[in-house]
């Protein structure tokens, strides 16, 4: 029966120390203060045997604080009437004080469960002026002790409660910060898939007119060759309309139009001075040998540039920036560069709220690159990107 009533708890190491610390100053009290003389112990065996107990109540004192304070008081009135001498053991006020401590700290006052043990210190404090004869400064002393007792286990309880209620803020914003990481995750992903899926279905419907071109020059004596590239011609109009159909799923009120060509790096130019014209100076420089790039990972590249001089607009009092795209052997380098202080960032580089350097390591991410960011040492903001030119590693 115990054991249901105690369930999971246990004894913390401040319940242990303070059942040793009352047992062992009620030990040395009893058998040190033992003596025939008025103020001391004639018969110790009782009030040890009751410091005893009473530490071992203070094991418990968590768990059934307003009971336990109780049955002190009526430890302490067995005590008195065995011994008999009017002898009141200092561990017995110790152990009350630190069971109205944790009365006060176990239930808000205003609850039943605070009112109840409200009632039992009151109870205990009238109980506390029956073991001996006190005259109006013990009376007040012991009434300033039990007072500020009471008092510190509601400003523990109020404490508690406040720490209680910060972590779960803590963790409720933490949660949703996630979330919205994840949303804006998924919003860039399905971004990305619309373009994409806009160069995709060109590229498939050009392949599917020159593959019909070469069917057409295809003489009577290539049926075979014929109906082979019918079957492919076929099933690429097939592959365009099922693209349509998913991109149709995919965009959103506002899209562009699905006609429209994606943008490259032919429109850097274009896109520098539309930022230039907003305010900001801005310096393209392009180095080693140009080359073709696929559509998708010219569109990413553009993109990136594109989302990084908005942020700069946005977010950082710039005054110039400077975008250099490096074409080497075996990748593309994309780096921009402003001389702002960060403005509203934060350090990781997105403004409280903001989503665009999760945009830009998706795009980076899809071509099997890699994008870093961060402050400058002496001032301004950089963004690096580096897209290998291999096959693409999947995202997760």
């Amino acid at each position: 029966m115990l054991r249901r009533a105690l369930g999971d708890w246990r004894p913390t190491w401040l319940d242990l120390l303070l059942s040793l610390a009352v047992v062992i100053t009620g030990l040395v009290e009893s058998f040190g203060r033992q003596g025939s003389q008025p103020g001391q112990i004639s018969d110790p065996v009782p009030l040890a045997v009751g410091a005893v107990v009473a530490g071992t109540l203070l094991l418990l004192r968590r768990r059934f604080p307003t009971a336990l304070l109780l049955a002190l008081i009526s430890i302490g009135l067995a005590v008195r009437a065995v011994a008999g001498d009017g002898y009141y053991a200092a561990w017995h006020f110790y152990s009350t004080l630190i069971l109205v401590h944790t009365v006060a700290s176990a239930a808000e006052l205003r609850s039943r469960r605070g009112l109840a043990g409200l009632a039992c210190v009151l109870v205990a404090y009238a109980g506390l002026q029956t073991f001996q004869r006190n005259d109006l400064a013990e009376f007040m002393i012991s009434a300033v002790f039990m007072g500020v007792a009471y008092g510190s286990g509601i400003l523990l309880r109020r404490q508690i409660d406040r720490t209680l209620r910060l972590a779960e803020r803590a963790i409720r914003l933490e949660v949703e910060r996630e979330e919205r990481a994840r949303q804006a995750v998924a919003e860039e992903r399905a971004r990305i898939a619309r373009e994409l899926h806009d160069i995709v279905s060109h590229n498939v419907s050009v392949m599917t007119l020159h593959t019909g071109g070469v069917r057409m020059r295809l003489g009577e004596e290539h049926r075979r060759e014929r109906d082979m590239l019918l079957g492919v011609e076929k099933a690429g109009r097939e592959a365009v309309e099922e693209l349509q159909l998913m991109l149709g799923v995919l965009r959103r009120t506002g899209d562009p139009d699905p006609g429209a060509s994606q943008p490259g790096l032919e429109r850097l130019d274009e896109l520098v001075a539309q930022v230039r014209e907003a305010g900001l100076d801005v310096r393209l420089r392009i180095t080693g040998e140009p080359r073709a790039l696929p559509p998708g990972l010219a569109l990413s590249v553009y993109r990136v540039i594109q989302e990084a001089l908005t942020n700069v607009l946005k977010h950082s009092p710039a005054a110039s920036a400077d975008v250099v795209i490096a074409h080497g052997p075996t990748g593309l380098d994309v780096e921009i560069t402003d001389d702002g202080t960060g403005g509203g960032r934060r350090s990781d580089g997105r403004r409280p709220g903001g989503h665009g350097l999760i945009g830009m390591r998706e795009r980076a991410a899809l071509h099997g690159g890699e994008l870093s960011a961060g402050p400058v040492p002496g001032g301004g903001y950089r963004v690096v990107a580096r897209f290998p030119l291999g096959t693409p590693a999947a995202t997760g």
